[in-house]
């Protein structure tokens, strides 16, 4: 017997209490990586992709780049929860674009009402001005968070609540009230 060894490493002893997540291991839900959980709700949380990531999606990238109002159109019926459809907001888009040739002034605050709803830093700058910088980038990044918390951007705000409803059964409907 080799007294050189070192006995190999043990699992800590069990207390009754959960460990905490190792740093950087996040749930994954439908192959999409979660952000970290928040350990203050009051405390703002990083964005899941950086800015200049775009390139980690290319089919939207190439979509934001040729028409961003579809991007734009996108994020904001889902940061609306639905008030207003996709093609309305990317047409006010557009009109904004077309009219002031500076679409920013618009979809700024889209993004200030989206970090606020999510708890989100405001990073690397304050919104207008990223916008007015990198509208493609901060569009494509906004997009890649909502895609990232879950959103089927494709579905829109209906249908991903509809998707989401789906395994809830309903109560039965109980026809002319009660009768002996």
């Amino acid at each position: 017997m080799d007294s050189s060894k070192s006995p190999a490493p043990t699992a800590p002893p069990a207390t009754g209490t959960p460990l905490p997540p190792p740093p950087g291991n996040y749930q994954f839900k439908n192959n999409v990586q979660a952000p970290p959980p928040q350990a203050n709700a009051g405390v703002p949380v990083p964005w899941s992709t950086g800015l200049c990531d775009c390139f980690s999606d290319v089919p939207n990238c190439c979509i934001t780049y040729w028409c961003p109002c579809i991007t734009f159109g996108q994020v904001a019926e889902i940061v609306d929860k639905g008030s207003t459809s996709c093609g309305t907001s990317g047409a006010l888009y557009a009109l904004v674009a077309f009219i002031s040739g500076c679409p920013c002034i618009f979809s700024c605050f889209y993004r200030s009402k989206m970090r606020k709803q999510y708890m989100l830093t405001e990073s690397p700058c304050i919104d207008c001005l990223v916008h007015f910088c990198c509208e493609c980038c901060a569009l494509c990044q906004e997009y890649r968070e909502l895609k990232h918390r879950g959103f089927d951007m494709t579905h829109g705000w209906h249908g991903n609540v509809e998707k989401q409803n789906r395994g809830v059964a309903m109560a039965p409907v109980v026809e002319d009230g009660m009768s002996r």
